[in-house]
């Protein structure tokens, strides 16, 4: 499967309560958090690119936009609210806005592996996101509860390994500023 035959789903409506709020609009390297991520990814060629944010998500050029409703709703919402958008495409590809240093790379890593049923990121030893998700597992994704993620659905799946720092979260303060660190240092 090639990327044409894949949607992507930009995760991007989080509370950011760890972070103080406004994290994915905070400043790295001259540009909000969210655009590192979104920018790479609305460069490749998907068939559909899918934002799921917030009010407070900065606009990102490429993708279609959709406010998650009710604001501040679990995780599994924002990925449900996601999957009913690009029903009809071949496969979703899931990843998460505050996760800033995911390099193209690996996306088209991720890609050329895809089988058609799925395929997660492995980070130290942890299966998790960007992974992509073939159709027929969308009611799966649709069926999530509570503010857990797709875990369970990568359990045993194959996996393309990312470098720890590359798969960096931001949820604080200081992760935002270890993130500054690593990019300066490049």
């Amino acid at each position: 499967m090639k990327a044409g035959d894949i949607a992507v789903i930009l995760l991007a409506a989080g509370r950011a309560s760890r972070f103080g709020g406004g994290k994915l609009a905070a400043d790295l390297a001259g540009k909000p958090v969210a655009l590192h991520v979104g920018e790479r990814l609305a460069a490749m060629p998907f068939a559909r690119k899918v934002l799921v944010c917030s009010t407070a998500t900065p606009p990102i050029d490429g993708f279609e936009r959709i406010e998650l409703d009710p604001s501040g709703a679990p995780l599994s919402r924002s990925i449900a609210t996601a999957i009913t958008a690009v029903s009809g495409t071949g496969a979703a590809l899931i990843a998460l806005a505050d996760m800033p240093l995911v390099p193209t790379d690996h996306f088209e890593r991720l890609i050329e592996a895809f089988d058609g049923e799925r395929i997660g990121t492995v980070v130290a030893g942890r299966t998790m996101v960007p992974a992509i998700f073939g159709a027929h597992l969308f009611s799966d994704l649709a069926a999530l509860d509570g503010d857990r993620g797709a875990a369970a659905l990568l359990r045993d799946a194959p996996a393309i390994t990312l470098e720890e720092t590359l798969a960096l979260d931001i949820d604080t303060p200081d992760d935002l500023a270890r993130a500054e660190a690593l990019l300066q240092g490049r």
